[in-house]
Formats: structure tokens, C-alpha cells, sequence
């Protein structure tokens, strides 16, 4: 009789296909479609982050507001207007304010959210239906699933804040792949880990990179894709030279209205991906998963419920 971790693997399948026309895309990703050029400036690069991390917010704003919100001039704001396929800045918040006011930007942001940790979770309510939009089409998550399975082995890297989502990864990975290597120390460490790897017959590397940002997490990525191997990234960024150096990557919100962020969305987004290598070779995953089930019998590594 199967666990019931077994049986979730093999109940839970992704289902392949593209979504009906009418389902919703998330605004996040229509911007993300908005601002996919690839010579923006990094100038231009701040804005366009900013108009997708503030949205609601930065779609009413003036010109003079937005450069001062950013940082930069007005003339920067025209520029990057133009470069993104508009007359000019009025034309590109006009398009803004009709995305904005066709997801959850119109009359429900007034209405009243409680308290702040009420408001902290409203936020990250938010994030998962945007995943949720995201995933209408899975193709995507289950071509990258099946690429992280085939990969032995399989690298998976978070440093500093990141460290706690690349660990519950790779202890999950574990259960369904043979030769999982979690790196969460930076520097000449995660160049060693990362070189080996490929040297071993590694394909790909999965990284993770949360607020803040490290420079460490960039370096790595560059030794990873300077070595041969391929870079899937997890992240809360849709622009910027993270995301450049990727080969793919999964951009979800992360919850921020607390001291410290929460990541309800990028926690989902590990938990697809893993469901995506458990189908990739379901006769690996279901044999992995037995024998996992009768060491943790035999040792006793869990309470009975």
C-alpha cells in the first residue's frame, strides 16, 4: 500500500496545455511581456522594475513623481517610454492604468484590509493568484521539471536569506532524485561545489534568490553558466542581471509588509517544480519514495499520528 506521500505523487500529476484564451493573465506578467526589451538601459531597467513592483501605485503617477520615485530624470522616463514601444510617457501610463485597474488595483484596494498582519496576508493572497495566473500554463514548469530530474547531479544553491527555501528544496528533491548537492556557503566554496558538479556530468543548477539580493548569488550564477552548466531561478525579480544571467526563470512575489518577507509564492513555485520531477520519471519516484518509506520505518524517524 502506497504512502501517502507516494500516493500525492501519484495523484497530483501536472497537467500539461496551454489555458483557454479567456483565463486571466496576471498583471505582473503582462509587464513583464510590457518590458521584455533587451537593451534596456539599467536606468531604464529601474523603472521598469519599479512600475512592476508598484504598480497599483506607480500607474497615477506623474512624470515628475515617477523619476523622483526612482531616481532618475524625466527625460529617463521618456526614453524608457519610447524604448518600450510608446509615443511617449502619457501613452505608457495610460496602458499601465488599464492593467492596473483590470487586476486588483480599482475600487477593492480601498476597501478595508484590518490590521497589518491581516494586510500581510492579504499581500501575499495577491502573489499566489498571480502564480496562479502564471500556471494557467504549465508547460514551462513541467519542461523544467523534467531538465532538473535528468541532471545528475542536481545543484541546487541559496545563500544567505534564500538558504531556507534551497534547503526545503533539496531535502524534497532527495526523496525523488539520487544525487542532489545543496550549496549555501558563497565565494570560492560555491565555485568549488559548482565546478565539481559539472565535472560529475551535472546539467543544471537550481538558484535561488531572494530580498536582498546578494552579490555572492550573481557570482555564482556566472562560475555556474561559466562552466557549462544551465541556470533555473526562483526569484521575487522580472528584470535585472540575475535574471539575465538565467536561463529561465520563475519570477512570484514575496510577501513584504512585515519586518521580514514572507514567501508564500516562491514556496508554491518549489513545491511545482518538485511535483514536476516526481512526473518527469514516475518509476524512479514511486521505487525512491519505498525505499525512503521503509528506512523511515525501520529507524523510526517519524511520531505516529
Amino acid at each position: 500500500m502506497p504512502s501517502p506521500q507516494q500516493a500525492r505523487a501519484q495523484a497530483s500529476a501536472i497537467t500539461s496545455g496551454r489555458a483557454a484564451p479567456q483565463s486571466e493573465v496576471s498583471p505582473t506578467s503582462r509587464l513583464r511581456t510590457l518590458f521584455d526589451r533587451p537593451r534596456l538601459s539599467p536606468g531604464q531597467r529601474r523603472i521598469a522594475q519599479y512600475l512592476i513592483e508598484h504598480l497599483t501605485e506607480a500607474a497615477f503617477l506623474s512624470i515628475t513623481d515617477l523619476a523622483d520615485r526612482v531616481g532618475v530624470s524625466q527625460p529617463s522616463v521618456t526614453r524608457f517610454a519610447s524604448a518600450v514601444g510608446f509615443s511617449g510617457y502619457p501613452a505608457l501610463r495610460e496602458q499601465l492604468q488599464a492593467i492596473a485597474l483590470g487586476g486588483r488595483g480599482g475600487p477593492a484596494a480601498e476597501e478595508y484590509r484590518g490590521n497589518e498582519l491581516q494586510a500581510a496576508v492579504d499581500a501575499e493572497i495577491e502573489n499566489l493568484e498571480n502564480l496562479r495566473r502564471d500556471f494557467a500554463d504549465a508547460d514551462r514548469v513541467i519542461e523544467v521539471g523534467r531538465k532538473l530530474a535528468a541532471s545528475a547531479p542536481l545543484t541546487v544553491l541559496g545563500l544567505r536569506i534564500s538558504v531556507s527555501l534551497a534547503e526545503y528544496f533539496a531535502y524534497a528533491a532527495r526523496r525523488v532524485h539520487p544525487d542532489v548537492r545543496l550549496v549555501t556557503r558563497g565565494g570560492t566554496v560555491a565555485y568549488d561545489a559548482l565546478l565539481q558538479s559539472r565535472e560529475a556530468g551535472g546539467t543544471w543548477v537550481l538558484a535561488f534568490s531572494m530580498p536582498r539580493h546578494a552579490h555572492e548569488t550573481l557570482g555564482a550564477v556566472r562560475v555556474a553558466r561559466g562552466a557549462g552548466l544551465k541556470v533555473a531561478l526562483i526569484t521575487d525579480l522580472a528584470l535585472g542581471p540575475l535574471v539575465d544571467e538565467a536561463d529561465v526563470t520563475f519570477a512570484t512575489g514575496t510577501g513584504s509588509r512585515l519586518v521580514f518577507d514572507s514567501y508564500a509564492a516562491p514556496g508554491v513555485m518549489c513545491a511545482a517544480l518538485l511535483q514536476a520531477m516526481t512526473d518527469a520519471d514516475p518509476e524512479r519516484t514511486q521505487a525512491r519514495l519505498e525505499e525512503y518509506e521503509q528506512v523511515a520505518d525501520q529507524h523510526q524517524f517519524f511520531l505516529r499520528d
